[in-house]
């Protein structure tokens, strides 16, 4: 098809998109998506998924790639305790990739955005050397949630599992799935959960601080770390379960290295001042006063030891 052709295609596919939430006002079809006045602070971020760099072509389906996409770039709007408004994508295509490529995405991403409770109302198509998606989400919240206010002496607290679409990754790459455990770490790699509900609920329950957890647990604790001028000391015990243990064993590693370092799980990582914790998030750690801020993992023996942060780095 055409770039009209395959534009029209995606008006149709996504259909009428006009009052899909009370504030957009006018969707697909126009040069840009129109929203009506808001209250509330408005939320806006942008994520990329490039061919070779997020994804590859021989390991996924391009409907896992455009569902994957659009979760990724909506779990930063849960890490603010969001409601999604809607979302937009840019999809580039080598000039000889077929009309499927791009009907695979877009099912992909419709599926995201409806699972999250939101919609598609525009976006932009071109060409390029490899498959490459841009996804900006919109999002409105009545507060925020940042990750500079975490307090000494907050809990730590998860919502959702960490370390196991990092271990559904390499089993990936190593051939596929035989076990039940690793039919479950590559069904997080590949179908991710942006929690958007969670987040809306942590945020009213008045968590300090949060995050999703996109670069790994340590990567991403660190950030709240250094943005609120703390440590946090996470629980080694509280970090590990059979599930990853089993995949630990079978990858070489320990189930606290799967937790810590393997990234894309998005599960939300707040900290909050004292019970009651939020429904569907667990304590994994504490808070504590630092002149260094830097994140810690009590082990299991008593002993308190520095992490070595380090997480996924496009330009590392």
């Amino acid at each position: 098809m055409t770039e009209h052709e395959r534009i029209a295609w995606l008006r149709h596919f996504f259909g009428d998109t006009n009052g899909a939430h009370d504030k957009v006002l006018l969707g697909i079809g126009d040069d840009a998506a129109v929203l009506a006045p808001m209250r509330s602070s408005q939320v806006v971020s942008v994520d990329a998924h490039v061919e070779n760099v997020h994804f590859a072509r021989d390991l996924m389906t391009f409907e896992e790639v455009g569902y994957r996409a659009t979760m990724a770039a909506l779990s930063d709007l849960a890490a603010m305790g969001a409601k999604p408004l809607g979302v937009l994508a840019s999809i580039a295509l080598p000039s000889g990739e077929p009309d499927t490529t791009l009907h695979d995405i877009a099912r992909g991403q419709k599926s995201a955005a409806t699972a999250a409770g939101t919609t598609m109302i525009g976006g932009n198509l071109s060409r390029a050397s490899e498959v490459s998606i841009s996804t900006t989400v919109l999002g409105t919240a009545s507060r925020p949630i940042l990750r500079n206010g975490a307090r000494p002496g907050d809990l730590v607290v998860l919502g959702g599992p960490v370390g196991l679409a990092g271990a559904g990754l390499r089993i990936a790459r190593r051939g596929g799935a035989t076990t039940h455990a690793e039919k479950v770490a590559i069904a997080a790699f590949k179908h991710p959960l942006a929690r958007i509900d969670l987040g809306q609920r942590a945020a009213s329950e008045r968590v300090s601080a949060m995050i999703d957890v996109s670069d790994g647990l340590a990567a991403d604790a660190s950030h709240i770390a250094k943005e609120s001028g703390l440590e946090l000391v996470l629980e080694e015990s509280a970090l590990e379960d059979p599930l990853l243990s089993e995949l630990a064993a079978s990858l070489g590693c320990t189930a606290t290295e799967l937790a810590l370092y393997g990234g894309e799980d998005f599960a939300l990582l707040a900290t909050i001042g004292a019970d009651p914790i939020p429904e569907g998030m667990r304590r994994i750690g504490r808070c504590l006063p630092s002149d260094e801020p830097k994140v810690l993992v009590a082990e299991r023996n008593g002993t308190v030891r520095p992490v070595d942060v380090h997480g996924f780095d496009h330009f590392a």
